[in-house]
């Protein structure tokens, strides 16, 4: 599993050492090389994956799982079960939790970006006359990386891990090899070096962590990526193999500036022999492709989370593997990852420029997950407040230090990520925002059931043989669907189904603990159908389970009434006009129920509505 993991967990981390060192002594507030500078930043880089990436999420982050998944949004739904918890905490557990998730979408289009940028940024290491080509070849690979998504990785899987062994295997020996020229610099573990270089360089030691922080970039994926491996196969990839590997390339780096200044040009490549470059540059290249697949692969799941929890419209989703459930794909959100991406490298060119975008947005949701973890911590772990508080403070004055430095890339290009993290944050809380208001407005127009079961008791429309399925967001009230099929059809089913749909606010829900079946009187059932965040909607098989509890159903003798709803303006609206625009937008273009919980198409009638929000 630790082998497995290190295909898909540690790519982006893993592949930060192409250009870290390089930035930090190259970048718009470029360090100068020194010995007493190199092993500041060095200290620096070793105590940042200590302190952010092994503490926090190994030892800390990542016991606080929800039922065995991690990541921000299994984090915010942890939280949101604080006992005790104000309603302003309800209020802002949520937003921060999903502007969290919204950074990541920036992130996803800036890993695949710069890192592949940095890998073929190789060739002008190896052949200077190759620079020309060197935008074009990483548009090249986006693209067929981007175009693969549709087939799934779960055919190459199973080749990630392996490949990423070897490539920290191989950094790590570049490293060792140019570490024995200049053993001192196994000195920068000691914290004094960081210290020193703060109380020497200042405002520039500050500013300098705006580069340093690339080296952690990706440290969040332990957590996100947690519910696919588990804790302890990623604890022991990373303490006994990764980290290592890892933070000996960062020496090696520093041995050879200390040995020749000059290499700071593409100090990673300057390590590697010059027989071995080209096949480094191939290495590097699948490494980032590797990287760059899990980030998007994670962009996957993050909608379909979002979706699960009612914050996103429905798009449509392709399963890729037979095998696995997390193995997805979305078209929608593939080609406008591709188009984002493309227009990045074109618009910054180089993996340097790219770094004044990078950071910045992670840097800010490793300052949201800090806070949300002191909520689990305080609260659901019972700490108390005194730990806790020492437990916020140690992890929130490094977030905010990597953070604060980061803002001085946001005019050169760190607003990128901010800006689209906003732009989505306003889709998913409108979204979250338009669907309460037109289910308050669903349950203002229809009538309690109960009230409607009783007056059939005194005579109702004509029954006729078979079954008919009404989905229905409230199970106490008349749907929609219904009163129309009454008022156009005059005619009910013997049996009648309301179904009920619910998300919960955990991974997975057990199938035994899927579907509740209560009969009713007058030949109508109540059958409430539960799935988690992670699970695959799927009603035909819901109903299928529900046989165990005495409701026996019958495909070709169902049909399935939905309510198509055309929404109208109103001048007086419960939404700003931009958001009552956007929301209109957003539910005629998503996807149709029918697919989404994978009902059969020959068995669907569609009854319209129009609403007024």
């Amino acid at each position: 599993m630790s082998l497995t993991a290190m295909g898909v967990v540690f790519g982006d981390i893993g592949t930060s050492p192409l250009y870290t060192i390089k930035e930090v002594f190259n970048g718009p507030h470029a360090v100068q090389i020194s010995p007493e500078n190199i092993l500041g930043i060095l200290s620096l880089v070793f105590w940042a994956l200590t302190i952010t990436v092994t503490i926090k999420y190994v030892m800390f982050i990542m016991r606080a799982d929800n039922r065995g998944e991690g990541g921000i949004m299994a984090l915010t739904s942890l939280a949101l079960h604080v006992p005790g918890a104000s309603s302003a905490m309800l209020r802002w557990i949520p937003v921060l939790g999903i502007f969290g998730a919204a950074l990541f979408y920036g992130d996803a289009v800036i890993t695949p970006a710069m890192s592949v940028l940095a890998a073929v940024e190789g060739l002008e290491v190896a052949t200077p006359g190759m620079k020309p080509f060197v935008v074009p070849i990483t548009i090249t690979i986006l693209i067929g990386l981007f175009i693969f998504q549709r087939k799934g990785t779960a055919s190459v899987g199973a080749l990630f891990g392996p490949i990423m062994m070897f490539w920290f295997g191989a950094i790590g020996t570049m490293g060792i090899w140019n570490v024995f020229k200049h053993p001192g610099v196994v000195a920068a573990i000691n914290p004094w070096h960081a210290l020193h270089f703060f109380s020497t360089q200042g405002t520039h030691a500050f500013l300098a962590l705006s580069a340093v922080v690339l080296a952690i970039t990706g440290g969040e994926a332990l957590y996100a990526d947690m519910g696919h491996f588990g804790r302890r196969p990623i604890k022991w990839a990373w303490l006994g193999y990764v980290f290592p590997m890892l933070f000996l390339n960062y020496l090696g780096q520093g041995a050879l500036l200390l040995d020749n200044p000059r290499a700071i040009e593409n100090p990673f490549y300057m390590l590697v022999p010059e027989p071995l470059l080209l096949p480094m540059v191939v290495l590097a290249t699948v490494a980032t492709v590797i990287a760059s697949q899990a980030v998007i692969s994670g962009a996957f799941s993050l909608t379909s989370q979002a979706m699960q929890l009612g914050y996103c419209p429905r798009i449509h989703v392709r399963y890729t593997s037979e095998r696995r459930m997390g193995q997805i794909y979305i078209p929608n959100i593939n080609w406008l990852l591709l188009a984002a991406v493309v227009v990045l490298v074109l618009s910054f060119q180089s993996s340097s420029n790219l770094a004044s975008a990078y950071g910045i947005a992670v840097t800010l949701t490793m300052m949201i997950d800090t806070l949300l973890a002191f909520i689990v911590v305080s609260s659901l772990w019972k700490w108390g407040w005194l730990p806790a508080g020492v437990f916020l403070a140690l992890f929130l004055v490094v977030d905010v230090a990597f953070f604060s430095a980061n803002t001085v890339k946001i005019m050169d290009g760190g607003w990128f990520p901010l800006a689209m993290g906003v732009a989505i944050f306003a889709l998913l809380s409108t979204w979250k925002r338009g669907r309460s208001l037109l289910n308050e407005k669903n349950k203002k127009d229809s009538m309690p059931l109960e009230a409607f079961l009783d007056s059939l008791a005194y005579g109702g429309p004509h029954r006729v043989p078979g079954t008919s399925v009404f989905l229905t967001a409230n199970p106490y009230r008349v749907p929609r669907a219904m009163l129309h099929n009454l008022f156009h059809n005059k005619v009910l089913h013997e049996r009648v189904v309301l179904l009920t749909v619910y998300f919960e606010e955990v991974p997975h829900v057990p199938e035994t603990e899927r579907v509740e079946v209560k009969s009713l009187s007058q030949g109508f059932y109540q059958i409430v159908v539960r799935y988690g965040f992670k699970d695959d909607p799927d009603i035909p098989r819901a109903l299928a389970l529900s046989e165990a509890q005495g409701f026996k159903y019958e495909a070709m003798e169902t049909s399935f009434f939905l309510g198509r709803e055309t929404i109208m303006p109103q001048k007086i609206s419960s939404l700003p006009r931009w958001r009552e625009i956007l929301f209109i937008w957003l539910f005629r273009n998503s996807d149709t129920a029918t697919a989404f919980f994978k009902i059969p198409i020959n068995r669907v009638v569609e009854l319209g509505t129009q609403v007024e929000l």
